[in-house]
């Protein structure tokens, strides 16, 4: 049987492509089993060591709790090694592997939630394969729950405070190489924003019209950039190209979505009738996610003001004997469906700040106007100074929280001169409950001067809303307030 004679359009599509080897699309350059940038190999090590010890003291506290009255059974203790039984290693690595799979050694971004629901599902898979090694013995079950609900709290809060210290050291500081794919208009301002506020380098910028084309490609390789950052990318039959031509060498992807695609990344792949669909379903226990994060909100609050009660007692003390006036400061501000409620804040400013606003209209430092900021507020006292830099004002709004009429995370709730100003979209904020910090407090809070850009990060979040979201703001928000950045 003769050859086929080669086919001249196929050729022009692998031209059109970039692709000069006949491997096949999905196929890596080399063999890697992993890619790691030094941030990664830095940072892999002590979330691997941090989840085996946080798991080793859950079960030192579990074992010390039930050594009287329902010790492990001997059975499950084939061997120990340092004090250890065989059982916790067995756990510890099944955990790891599950981890792994799940993408939590994923430095780049935590899961806290997933991190749990993967520890409980370790540990049920534990108890079924107990029950079919030797259905006569009995796992007791305060030894079963202990281990089980403190290795949650102590493999999530070890995460956490990891977390807390990577960011805050040189280690979560340092630069990473990034190559800009974006519309001609947008690439000045995207480039501005990654180099001011974020730890990236800018190594290069392409067209997001010539995003697919092989010179592109090679640009992008020759900049050594570990990451891509892409916004309206052009469309092509093949949408995922780009990531694919990317994954063969080992850089990253990033994308600017728009809503619709959010709402694509929450459906579930399906073929309809033969057609390729998506379907965005409802999940089986509507809304308990969102009962969780209020019962958070209230226990969250509840705690705070206790424990911060002498900090209260302190700022109170200091406010009032450094200028006349009161101590806390109510401010009418709209929250959920337009609705208007006093804020409360500790008082910052001269006791008339109100009346010399008017005044002050003509220095606002904002693009748009319909924010109100002055770096130099000739209203704001000593004291009023050193609790803006610290964010110590805002503590007051916990009894905010406690009332229902915050969150601990959501947008801001903004004075009613500045909702006035607002347009149309701007107030689809509204539709959620405002917080006492959010995504605009973590992405620049003070610096940001245009407010299309807080706007966005508003929508962003209402769009990607979850439980671990909500974490990673708060400590992203700790950080930020140890650190006394963007705030005046």
């Amino acid at each position: 049987m003769g050859k086929f004679p080669p086919n001249e359009s196929a050729k022009k599509v692998v031209t059109k492509f970039g692709h000069k080897s006949l491997s096949d699309l999905r196929a890596p350059n080399r063999l890697q089993l992993l890619h790691l940038s030094p941030k990664q190999r830095k940072v892999l090590p002590l979330l691997l060591l941090g989840d085996i010890v946080a798991l080793a003291i859950s079960w030192y506290f579990t074992r010390y709790l039930n050594q009287f009255y329902s010790p492990i059974p001997p059975e499950f203790i084939w061997w120990t090694w340092i004090g250890v039984p065989s059982l916790f290693w067995v756990l510890a690595a099944l955990i790891v592997v599950f981890f792994a799979y799940g993408g939590l050694y994923d430095t780049n971004r935590q899961n806290y939630v997933r991190g749990g629901q993967l520890v409980s599902g370790v540990y049920l898979l534990c108890l079924v394969l107990c029950y079919f090694y030797d259905p006569k013995i009995d796992l007791p079950r305060s030894l079963f729950f202990t281990a089980w609900f403190s290795s949650v709290l102590t493999i999530t809060s070890l995460r956490i405070l990891l977390s807390l210290w990577w960011r805050q050291s040189s280690m979560g500081q340092q630069s990473v190489s990034i190559f800009l794919i974006a519309p001609g208009s947008k690439l000045p301002k995207l480039a501005r924003v990654l180099e001011t506020r974020g730890s990236y380098h800018v190594v290069g910028a392409a067209l997001a019209s010539c995003a697919h084309t092989p010179t592109t490609l090679q640009t992008i390789i020759d900049s050594r950039a570990t990451e891509v950052l892409a916004e309206d990318l052009p469309q092509t039959k093949l949408a995922s190209i780009l990531y694919w031509q990317l994954r063969r060498h080992g850089i990253s992807l990033r994308l600017i979505p728009s809503s619709v695609e959010v709402l694509h990344r929450r459906g579930v792949s399906e073929i309809c009738a033969g057609i390729p669909t998506l379907r965005v379903e409802t999940p089986l226990l509507v809304g308990w996610d969102y009962r969780l994060k209020r019962w958070l909100d209230i226990i969250g609050a509840f705690m705070g003001i206790i424990i911060l009660m002498p900090v209260f007692i302190g700022i109170a003390i200091a406010i009032k004997c450094s200028s006349p006036g009161a101590i806390f400061f109510r401010q009418e501000r709209v929250g959920l469906h337009g609705k208007a409620f006093k804020i409360w804040k500790f008082r910052t400013m001269v006791a008339n700040a109100a009346k010399m606003q008017a005044q002050l209209e003509a220095q606002n430092q904002t693009t748009d106007g319909i924010m109100f900021k002055i770096k130099q507020d000739p209203r704001i006292t000593p004291v009023g100074h050193f609790l803006r830099q610290t964010s110590l004002d805002e503590l007051p709004q916990l009894f905010n929280v406690l009332l229902g009429q915050m969150s601990l995370v959501g947008p801001r709730p903004l004075p009613i001169r500045d909702v006035a100003r607002m347009e149309s979209w701007h107030h689809i904020r509204h539709q959620v409950l405002p917080g006492i910090t959010g995504l605009w407090q973590i992405s620049g809070r003070s610096d940001i001067d245009d407010f299309d850009d807080a706007a966005r990060l508003d929508l962003y979040y209402i769009d990607n809303w979850s439980l671990n979201l909500d974490i990673d703001i708060l400590i992203e928000t700790l950080r930020i307030l140890l650190l006394s950045k963007g705030a005046y």
